[in-house]
């Protein structure tokens, strides 16, 4: 089986691990957390295609480091993480539910009430590193309509499988789907 899949992404290589996500499918693991060069190509990358925003939101964790770096270039001096699980910080929370093809069982993103009421109004710009099934950004899309937020855009570093045939994303490369022996499928 071949391990690896070569991947040129903003002007970066990397060789990204086969992982299975089931017996009959594998993913490319693509990682930015803990990777700075590639988040500062990759973040600057998207910044030359992004439309004007107000603020931008991503998904705790993987997404993060994209988020951060995005908002050092652009200047911005907040951008908001929906969390995993509500913080005894968080003022009031409101959630939605998340299903993710890397990680198994159901999850919930929560949005603070004090980060809702700054973008409400505002033009938000999602972004995360991979987008695959489109379950993580629906759930974000969920969460900045309840905030009552204008998305402007949806970025992604990849777009994993079928999702590259999307037309309501953009993405810097397209990210294949593997069969157990390591080929691209499709």
């Amino acid at each position: 089986m071949k391990k690896y899949y070569e991947l040129n992404v903003a002007g970066v290589k990397r060789d990204l691990t086969i992982c299975p996500v089931t017996e009959e499918l594998y993913i490319a693991g693509f990682i930015l957390t803990g990777d700075a060069p590639l988040s500062v190509a990759c973040a600057s990358a998207l910044l030359e295609k992004a439309p004007e925003y107000d603020y931008i939101i991503t998904a705790e964790a993987k997404g993060i480091p994209l988020a951060h770096e995005m908002a050092r270039q652009h200047g911005d001096e907040k951008y908001v993480v929906a969390r995993k699980k509500a913080k005894a910080y968080m003022s009031s929370v409101f959630e939605v539910d998340v299903t993710s093809i890397t990680t198994k069982g159901e999850q919930k993103l929560f949005l603070d009430t004090v980060e809702a009421d700054m973008m409400k109004g505002k033009r938000i710009l999602i972004v995360d590193d991979v987008v695959s099934t489109g379950e993580s950004l629906i759930a974000l899309e969920k969460l900045v309509s309840a905030a009552g937020g204008n998305i402007v855009g949806k970025m992604f570093v990849l777009a994993e499988g079928d999702a590259a045939d999307r037309d309501d994303i953009i993405y810097l490369e397209k990210l294949p789907l593997f069969d157990k022996e390591g080929n691209i499928l499709g």
